[in-house]
């Protein structure tokens, strides 16, 4: 086992009660990325994964030595499999009669296609929150058509953490937990997707492409990924979780993620029109 997949096996706090339990593969370019919180005497699991993965996120929840049966909440910002489809394993294996799915109504609707019998409840019910009992707070904020028509982003206010689904995320062989960039990368100007890499750094990769490349296939279009940014860069973000690639820290790295995205116009549909208002 090489030192990285080794670093890898245990859960990881990326934030005072906030777990990673997500996987590590070195032969996979989409690595996925479940967080559970920990707040007192509760839980709450967000995008917990593909039914191929149960068995390594269970594992690591086991690890972070809470009970599973302590896991209130199952937080799913949109309906793709590679979410929602250990639903049915998380539903037979925790014992929980307050167990319930929290998404947007839209989602629920195909959420339950996936087999499960747990009742839902629609974030827009619950004024777009929820409160642990300690008065933690999580706050939904929409994200329309990015890339799903009902997505949104969760914010835990206690830390400054924003789990951002899709939005922020990459595909990459080479991958850490954490994307922290180089100054270099602040002011290079080779990281187009049409240049060739030629990394002050001497990475294989570049984490920049690699995030406008995921956000070009992922994101609808340039109008819906600005106005998601725009709200998300109002909230006072330490820490973005997404659900795909690295995370992101630090407001200096965060910043300067979201400009290149924002100066970025082949999103989605935009790259079969010259309209970059659609």
């Amino acid at each position: 086992m090489n030192n990285k997949k080794s670093k890898y096996q245990q859960p990881i706090e990326i934030a005072e009660g906030i777990h990673w339990v997500g996987f590590y593969d070195d032969e996979y370019f989409l690595h996925c990325n479940p967080f559970l919180i920990i707040e007192g005497e509760e839980a709450v699991l967000i995008d917990g994964g593909s039914r191929n993965d149960f068995s390594t996120v269970m594992l690591k929840i086991l690890q972070t030595g809470v009970n599973p049966n302590n896991i209130k909440k199952l937080i799913y910002h949109h309906y793709d499999p590679d979410l929602c489809g250990s639903i049915p394993d998380f539903e037979e294996l925790i014992d929980n009669e307050e167990l319930k799915i929290l998404s947007h109504t839209d989602n629920n609707l195909f959420i339950k296609y996936y087999g499960t019998d747990l009742k839902s409840e629609c974030i827009e019910k619950n004024d777009f929150q929820f409160q642990f009992l300690t008065g933690r707070k999580l706050k939904f904020i929409m994200t329309p058509y990015c890339h799903s028509s009902a997505s949104f982003v969760t914010f835990d206010e206690k830390t400054g953490t924003l789990f951002s689904s899709d939005l922020f995320g990459s595909t990459a062989k080479e991958w850490d937990l954490f994307a922290d960039l180089d100054e270099s990368c602040h002011t290079c100007n080779n990281y187009n997707l049409s240049s060739p890499i030629n990394c002050k750094l001497k990475k294989k990769e570049c984490p920049i492409s690699k995030i406008l490349f995921f956000h070009q296939k992922i994101m609808t279009s340039k109008k819906a990924l600005d106005f998601a940014l725009d709200r998300i860069r109002k909230l006072p973000i330490k820490i973005i979780a997404s659900q795909h690639g690295s995370l992101i820290r630090g407001s200096k790295d965060i910043e300067f993620i979201i400009n290149v995205l924002k100066k970025e116009k082949k999103i989605g549909i935009n790259q079969f029109f010259e309209d970059e208002q659609i």
